[in-house]
């Protein structure tokens, strides 16, 4: 978990780096990122985190500007550029992930700046104002928000839910036509796939609750919301499982089933959703993975991966795990007169290697033992 908190470090840098077209691969002053330091949870100051990474980047000092500057290295920029390509490959996913993304909202409408914060996240261009909204009017259509210099993305026509399906009805089906099928069929029609961590082990009455919570029916995040639910019991058990439904849907629409909490959040409004998002990871852990180091929190679909891989790699995240693997080998392997450093950062570097190790082999977490559905 340490080495994707830093790849989010990594790609914000990189992203600071390409910003600047002025070069061929363009620089970005080392001074301007240590500035940007604690904007960029970078704890030991820039030059300390760069230097941790010479596969990704490269310092030298740049004459004409009488300062060290950082640029990608030739193997960092072409999977910069692998990435772009794959993005580019796939406009019509792309498309489909902006389509279902706002058919989830109530209004069908959603701000551009909460879909700017998850860019990344659903695989869009860079450029996806122009390469994919301007050029899909009969899909989409920006307006002007009552707030200043705030747009809105308005989906133009909104499929029937029939024609959407959510991904937990393709694992209903899958897992319905297996022998083996460890879930009640009768059961299933509400059901979504748990699975919880060796070290967790639930109760019994924990266990029933579960159970309870899968057989409980609920409006699906396509679906039209034809009444509010009243205050009683079941209709706030209902409205929870319905936003759990909806943010399950919502990581399963990005490149690696993950998001940043707080970006999330960012859609609570438009979803309809009244509870904390954090709270619905935390209360449903065989769903979830949250994890809560340092300032970022960070939400994992967990039937998405398996021993820390995406179950079903897709062209772009096949790319951004080459920069993983970057991030993952640091500085192992070089000689030390390849990349020199002083005594101190070396210290750094060695502890650093030595708590993602320990982190890496027998990290615990805790989990929240109740679920919202026994409240």
């Amino acid at each position: 978990m340490d080495h994707y908190k830093n790849l989010l470090k990594v790609i914000s840098i990189q992203d600071l780096i390409l910003a600047n077209p002025s070069n061929n691969p363009p620089p970005v002053s080392v001074d301007f990122l240590n500035r940007l330091s604690q904007k960029l949870h970078l704890n030991r100051g820039a030059t300390a985190f760069l230097r941790k990474y010479p596969r990704i980047f490269e310092i030298y000092y740049d004459p004409a500007l009488s300062k060290p500057c950082c640029k990608l290295t030739p193997t960092a920029m072409q999977i910069s550029k692998d990435e772009s390509t794959a993005i580019n490959d796939t406009h019509p996913l792309v498309i489909d992930r902006l389509t279902r993304l706002l058919s989830m909202s109530l209004s069908k409408t959603l701000p551009l700046r909460a879909i700017f914060k998850v860019w990344r996240e659903l695989g869009l261009p860079d450029d996806f104002e122009d390469s994919i909204l301007s050029q899909n009017p009969h899909l989409f259509n920006i307006l002007d928000a009552h707030e200043p210099n705030t747009h809105l993305i308005k989906l133009v026509t909104t499929p029937s839910h029939e024609k959407l399906t959510a991904a937990v009805e393709n694992w209903r089906i899958t897992e319905c036509c297996k022998d083996d099928c460890s879930v009640d069929r009768t059961e299933m029609r509400f059901s979504f796939k748990h699975g919880y961590p060796p070290s967790m082990k639930l109760k019994k009455n924990l266990r029933a609750k579960v159970k309870e919570w899968q057989k409980l029916p609920y409006t699906g995040p396509y679906e039209e919301l034809t009444s509010v639910k009243k205050r009683s019991k079941t209709g706030v058990m209902e409205i929870e499982k319905r936003a759990v439904a909806i943010v399950h849907e919502f990581l399963s629409l990005t490149v690696e089933k993950t998001v940043e909490v707080e970006k999330i959040s960012h859609f609570r409004k438009w979803f309809g959703i009244d509870l904390n998002v954090r709270d619905l990871f935390l209360d449903h852990p065989g769903m979830f993975y949250l994890s809560t180091k340092g300032k970022r929190h960070t939400v994992f679909l967990r039937e998405g991966y398996e021993r820390g891989c995406l179950i079903e790699p897709n062209p772009v995240y096949v790319v951004r795990r080459k920069l993983l693997d970057l991030v993952i080998l640091g500085r192992r392997g070089l000689r030390s007169d390849d990349y020199k450093l002083s005594s101190s950062e070396s210290e750094e570097e060695d502890d650093d290697y030595l708590q993602e190790t320990e982190n890496d082999q027998g990290e615990s977490h805790n989990y929240r033992t109740h679920l919202l559905v026994g409240r």
